[in-house]
């Protein structure tokens, strides 16, 4: 068991704790060693030594013994005993917005429901809004939130299956038999949202290469099992396709499959402008047929194709890469040497919001920095929640200003590396900010984001959102839509009018790093990028696990065609400390 499955069950037995009604210190005392677990340094082996396990906080000897069961045989009597005492669908009801433990106890207890099949039937004969503590409103808000949840099934967020995809890929590539391995389909095109993983392995033993990949440990069912094909669901729900190529096929096979459906119809398209076909398997001489009365254009020579590089060069066109390939103007800068070179994450030198204790992280100010210079940054901005942000312990003026001195603290204590003070400020219904400009002043950036009344009409937000950037004291713009990927809709707000309005403030604008967010969309950058908009690549990290992030921000920033010029943080140190004080100094002028 890894140490993400431990973190997660540890969480659901704090939620059937909640269902249960037990003692509140115990059920967060599940949910903190859940935490605990996730964020840890050291490996599920160490987690079998009672020694080891005292030593991490947040962790007591009652849960303790828990891990350790989970550590060694991989289950848990605790989480058993639970799970048994209800239904085994209940867990999915805390899926659905609104629903916390006690509205899914009155419902499982007064209606007897027990999974969203029977919450939808209740909505809809009326029983849910005759409970106390229901009403109309919230049985009409449920029918919604569990169409919305209709509408995205089979729909995954990138993020939810990086690990499994990675690890599974890594494991073939490990095979002695598999001579090419790639992650193809919308998971290789970096897309936000992917609805199956498609592996592309070269072999010349298919049938070895097959039998490891349907009996790997993350494969929870086997749905199909062929000489080339085979598919699986694994843990996470994903459907799975393995496709088994000789090495001669793999670059057709592997081009064909990583799409877009749009970007391959112009491939072949090429093709037959020059006597030829491409499909997966091979390019080659279109078929002449005797009997037509048009006869097709005489073919060129095929010349050698061993990757996918030396396709798009016999196709007369630039290597494209897999992040561009949507049929959104890659050809035609590819035909004419146009194609940018986009941003790789050995660009990224820094990042910036991130929060700690202070706030809703799970993390100190020292951890933060130590993971982020860990992992080669050289520096790291700070941004806790503003005090509106009740629900996220938001810092008033003191706390603030305390973080500031102990930041200031930490940066004497360091070399090659800084911390930045910062704040992520609410911007208010009216478009001010959370604190007064006397306060930002003093801090080395501000970020400035929305958390609350999403409903508001287009223009309204749109001017609301303007209004706060174009404060002199605000750096940049976070989660510019407030979307949550499969779980809430972008607000209304006429993005182009605030990509207009950044440009002129020289405010820059974040891609949103949380698999969950990925915000601003891809499909945005090439306006900002051709307004001049910078784009900052953060991971809104609430732990230093969590840091990492940076790399599916960097996904989409390659899919929005941007270089290493383009994002901020991929300057280093000397030159952000100046970069970020540009807006400030021009509102002086």
């Amino acid at each position: 068991m890894e140490k993400a499955a431990m973190a997660d069950t540890m969480e659901k037995i704090a939620t059937f704790l909640e269902l249960k009604a037990e003692n509140p210190f115990k059920i967060r005392a599940y949910t903190n060693a859940a935490r605990s677990i996730e964020t840890w340094g050291g490996t599920v082996g160490d987690l079998r030594d009672e020694a080891i396990l005292a030593g991490i906080p947040g962790i007591g000897k009652g849960i303790a013994s828990v891990i350790k069961e989970l550590a060694e045989t991989g289950s848990s009597t605790v989480f058993d005993t639970l799970r048994a005492e209800f239904p085994p669908d209940v867990l999915e009801l805390f899926t659905i917005p609104g629903l916390g433990a006690k509205k899914i106890k009155a419902l499982y207890e007064k209606l007897h429901v027990s999974s969203i099949a029977q919450l939808k039937e209740a909505c809809e004969t009326d029983r849910v809004a005759e409970l106390p503590g229901f009403g109309k409103t919230t049985q009409e808000k449920l029918c919604r939130s569990i169409a919305e949840r209709a509408r995205h099934t089979g729909s995954f967020q990138m993020g939810q299956v990086a690990s499994e995809a990675e690890r599974l890929q890594d494991d073939l590539r490990a095979l002695d038999q598999a001579l090419h391995v790639c992650i193809a389909g919308s998971y290789r095109r970096r897309k936000e949202i992917v609805r199956d993983l498609d592996f592309i392995v070269a072999t010349k033993t298919p049938d070895v290469v097959s039998k490891f990949f349907i009996e790997h440990p993350l494969v929870e069912s086997v749905l199909v099992q062929g000489a080339t094909k085979s598919s699986v669901r694994l843990r996470s729900g994903i459907q799975c396709d393995l496709r088994v190529i000789t090495p001669g096929e793999y670059p057709f096979a592997l081009n064909y499959f990583t799409g877009s459906k749009e970007h391959n119809i112009v491939l072949r398209n090429r093709a037959l402008q020059r006597g030829w076909t491409l499909n997966e398997y091979r390019l080659s001489p279109l078929p002449v047929d005797p009997a037509a009365k048009r006869k097709p254009k005489v073919a060129e020579e095929i010349p050698d194709v061993r990757d996918e590089e030396e396709l798009y060069r016999a196709l007369e066109l630039d290597y494209i890469p897999p992040e561009l390939r949507e049929n959104g103007g890659e050809f035609e800068a590819a035909e004419d040497g146009r194609l940018p070179r986009l941003i790789e994450k050995e660009n990224i030198r820094g990042t910036f919001h991130c929060h700690t204790k202070a706030s809703d992280g799970r993390n100190s100010l020292e951890e933060m920095a130590d993971a982020a210079e860990e992992l080669g940054l050289q520096y790291l901005g700070i941004a806790d929640h503003s005090r509106s942000s009740i629900q996220a312990r938001g810092l008033d003026e003191v706390r603030l200003r305390a973080q500031m001195t102990t930041i200031r603290g930490l940066n004497r204590q360091r070399d090659g590396f800084r911390i930045f003070s910062g704040v992520e400020c609410d911007i208010l219904r009216d478009g001010s900010l959370d604190f007064p400009d006397e306060l930002l002043a003093e801090l080395d950036f501000v970020v400035a984001s929305v958390h609350s009344a999403f409903n508001l009409p287009e223009a309204e937000m749109t001017e609301r959102i303007i209004r706060a950037i174009s404060n002199p004291y605000v750096t940049f713009l976070a989660h510019p839509t407030g979307r949550l990927l499969l779980r809430r809709d972008p607000y209304a707000v006429d993005l182009p009018a605030i990509i207009e309005a950044a440009a002129e403030t020289g405010t820059w604008i974040e891609i949103n790093a949380a698999p969950k967010r990925l915000d601003l969309d891809w499909r945005w950058w090439p306006l900002a990028k051709e307004k001049g908009v910078k784009c900052v690549i953060n991971p809104d990290a609430h732990g230093v696990d969590r840091l990492q992030e940076l790399w599916f921000g960097i996904g989409v920033a390659r899919k929005g065609w941007l270089t290493k010029d383009d994002v901020v943080n991929c300057l280093p140190l000397a030159q952000i400390e100046r970069e970020m004080g540009r807006k400030r100094r021009a509102a002086k002028l």
